[in-house]
């Protein structure tokens, strides 16, 4: 490839090297089911979109993609496969859906501002497209994000309400583990954005260790 890709999670450009995701780590991760229901549309968003834009790459040309003049085509792509995963969803568990219904409007939106269809266009004209690679890499930062989101909701939900939620079906939000209300488990300051961003703050420091550690005098 004619590019420099940076890694998924150590990179400056990952949801907790560039706080690329902060927004929805915060918002997604109050419940466990919220987190799971939105990192399926990561998942859904990012690797289908990657997929479409790189297979009319392919067929029409990297010029009829241009980053900088093509930007609203980029987001109504993403927009697109959004909307799609929204009303699937939609028809399995409407509420489920409702409960969630800002954040997976929002993730088209996260996946533009990524940077993966920029690191596209900027191949050379004459490279040849490699859609199993391209797909892979968007498919990696989806990864990365989403399995950060369903952690931390595991972290943060028991220190917040006591229990375990799962998307159900036409009723909503299931409980699936509740813990005794008088165990040191509950810390309502978590359950607000303050809280949560606290803990973040607390999974970054550990995060920024762990980095310079294992990449000593890496500073991107």
């Amino acid at each position: 490839m004619g590019i420099d890709r940076q890694h998924s999670f150590w990179g400056s450009g990952s949801p907790l090297g560039g706080l690329t995701g902060a927004g929805l780590l915060v918002m997604a991760s109050a419940r466990l089911s919220w987190a799971i229901t939105t990192a399926g549309c990561v998942f859904w968003v990012y690797g289908l979109t990657t997929f479409t834009f790189s297979l009319l790459s392919s067929v029409l040309g990297k010029k009829a993609f241009s980053a900088g003049e093509n930007k609203v085509l980029h987001i109504c792509l993403a927009s697109f496969w959004g909307s799609l995963y929204l009303l699937i969803f939609w028809l399995m568990c409407p509420f489920a859906v409702l409960e969630v219904f800002l954040l997976l409007l929002i993730i088209p939106l996260y996946f533009a501002s990524s940077g993966i269809i920029e690191q596209l266009t900027l191949l050379p004209e004459n490279s040849n497209h490699d859609i199993f690679e391209d797909v892979s890499d968007a498919v990696s930062q989806a990864a990365v994000l989403s399995v950060l989101m369903i952690l931390f909701s595991i972290i943060r939900e028991p220190f917040s309400y006591c229990s375990l939620s799962f998307p159900g079906t036409y009723q909503g939000m299931i409980t699936i583990m509740y813990f005794k209300s008088n165990s040191f488990f509950p810390i309502g300051i978590f359950s607000a954005s303050a809280g949560a961003l606290i803990l973040l703050g607390y999974l970054i420091c550990l995060y920024q260790y762990s980095k310079n550690y294992i990449f000593p005098g890496d500073k991107k």
